[in-house]
């Protein structure tokens, strides 16, 4: 029996956060050790520079998120664990894919949207003013991540929905076009996904500034936790857990007794110091092995890189030879094949 393909892709635009953690990473490593998936990880570092014009910082955003990965124990056995930009074909298959989307199709996208909506309420702006072809064109970009390895399953969030539904609208108009060549991907959302907030109570975010790296050193992580915004209840007073910010991380990381414990600890009137306290201790337990991996990691970037080559090796094995199958299929091709 064929194993399902879990694509994922990460844009190296910055350090994991512990929103990033619980969101994504946690799971992710948990399904890299699945005998039933062949899971596909990718640092999306093409998909950065739409966004980011400042090369140190790509760079040194897949030195963090590639080391991530590797302290918390992605089984890179099972998983395929590569840079983007290790993988040409993905590329070549961009344009492919570019010259059977309709405009109409990319003129729908959220991000190009929103972006113009923006620009329009200038008075006598240009709608179009600081969108990129990048920024316009990047769902097509990510339809051929996903289709190069034609991935049956995406994990995504709500706002990424869109994206697979594009990829699948490209994946059929090639398919009608050159025949048969796509499986159609499926988005899958994971219900169960936390997605925390962060030092302001906002979702945790890079564009809000509010995030709390990862693998913060254990007197950072405590003065950022101490950072949190919290109400003017005094101890002794009754909380209440729904929407704050402390216990929303908190239950990220504790299991049900421990949460049904702080929650009767809130209706008891836990002081805020306290359950500051009680979430960097419970953060800093589960984070802490994977911090000293980590910092060791980054003391010895050869063998990130190492691993990351190996990936792109293992995808290629499947994307050279797939590439020229779609040559094929397009009409570029040796005239007389010796």
């Amino acid at each position: 029996m064929s194993k399902s393909i879990v694509l994922t892709g990460i844009t190296t635009t910055g350090t994991p956060h512990l929103g990033n953690y619980a969101g994504a990473i946690r799971p992710a490593i948990n399904a890299s050790k699945d005998e039933q998936v062949r899971p596909f990880y990718f640092l999306a570092d093409y998909h950065a520079l739409i966004k980011c014009s400042e090369p140190a910082r790509v760079k040194q955003s897949s030195l963090e998120i590639a080391a991530t990965w590797l302290a918390l124990g992605l089984d890179t056995s099972n998983a395929v664990f590569y840079r983007q930009s290790d993988v040409p074909e993905i590329l070549e298959l961009t344009w492919m894919l570019t010259c059977v989307t309709a405009k109409g199709l990319m003129n729908r996208a959220h991000a190009y949207k929103a972006a113009v909506a923006e620009n329009e309420e200038v008075e006598g702006g240009d709608p179009d003013k600081g969108i990129s072809m990048g920024l316009f064109s990047y769902p097509v970009l990510m339809a051929a991540d996903i289709l190069m390895f034609n991935a049956n399953k995406v994990p995504v969030g709500k706002d990424q929905i869109q994206h697979i539904e594009m990829a699948r609208d490209i994946a059929n108009r090639f398919n009608h076009i050159y025949g048969e060549h796509f499986v159609l991907p499926e988005a899958v959302l994971d219900d169960n996904a936390a997605t925390l907030l962060g030092l302001d109570g906002r979702k945790m975010s890079k564009s809000y500034n509010n995030t709390i790296p990862l693998f913060e050193p254990e007197k950072k992580l405590r003065k950022l936790i101490n950072k949190i915004k919290t109400n003017s209840l005094e101890p002794g007073e009754p909380k209440d857990p729904e929407g704050c910010t402390l216990f929303g991380i908190y239950q990220a990381f504790a299991n049900g007794h421990e949460v049904e414990a702080i929650r009767q600890r809130y209706a008891e009137g836990i002081g805020w110091g306290e359950m500051k306290q009680v979430l960097f201790e419970k953060i800093n337990d589960e984070i802490a092995p994977a911090r000293e991996r980590y910092e060791a990691l980054l003391q010895a970037p050869e063998h990130i890189e190492q691993q990351l080559l190996l990936g792109a090796e293992k995808a290629r094995e499947i994307s050279k030879p797939f590439i020229r199958v779609l040559r094929e299929a397009v009409g570029i091709s040796p005239i007389v094949h010796s």
